[in-house]
């Protein structure tokens, strides 16, 4: 499945220059030197081709949108804790750590015969830069120098959910609870995470491959 990578890519900016946010020019510049828009969104499952990741992302800033706004239907007051631009940069920037640990490879893979052939695939690795998944991409950002609020660097960081908590850390626990609790653009962002995903972009052949 190729992506057509310039239209995401026209859309993302766009997204992203719409919150007017300090500091975001100098994101796009950084976004562009380290790949981000030719890199997949994963390995081997959702969207693992080249401009993946700049899809995901769009997805999820989509999902995301229209979470905001239902939410807002059922609990007004949302739109005073959460602002519209918090969304759009919490959602679209928070796989940025994901830029740099794809790297393209050869896989062996069964192909619809059963048999075994070479397929063009990706591996991943760590050591550009080992600082983990939402903290890494929290790290990035501020690094371009980009202004973040609290609620979109924690709806950032936590955007995994549990899958992002040490279960064996009391500490990591007490954290990713509070920050639900004190700011709703986290459950936001996390929620408009896995509906892209698990939603918008799975495929027929995954799920006959279940």
């Amino acid at each position: 499945m190729a992506l057509d990578i310039k239209k995401i890519k026209e859309e993302f900016i766009e997204l992203l220059r719409s919150t007017k946010r300090a500091g975001i020019e100098d994101v796009m510049k950084d976004l562009e030197e380290w790949g981000f828009y030719e890199a997949p969104a994963s390995a081997g499952h959702h969207l693992n081709v080249a401009g993946g990741l700049v899809q995901h992302s769009l997805n999820t800033c989509k999902a995301a949108l229209a979470v905001y706004e239902g939410m807002k239907t059922l609990e007004p007051y949302l739109a005073n804790e959460v602002k519209r631009e918090s969304v759009i940069i919490a959602s679209l920037l928070h796989d940025v750590c994901k830029t740099d640990i794809y790297k393209p490879t050869v896989k062996r893979r069964k192909n619809q015969l059963g048999i075994w052939e070479d397929s063009e695939g990706y591996k991943v690795t760590y050591k550009n830069f080992p600082m983990g998944h939402g903290e890494k991409s929290v790290i990035l950002l501020l690094c371009s120098g980009l202004e973040l609020f609290d609620d979109e660097m924690l709806a950032i960081r936590w955007h995994m959910g549990a899958w992002g908590v040490n279960m064996n850390s009391y500490e990591d626990q007490r954290n990713y609870d509070t920050a639900r609790m004190l700011y709703p653009l986290v459950a936001i962002v996390q929620t408009a995470d896995g509906l892209a995903a698990s939603i918008m972009e799975r495929t027929g052949g995954e799920i006959d491959e279940m």
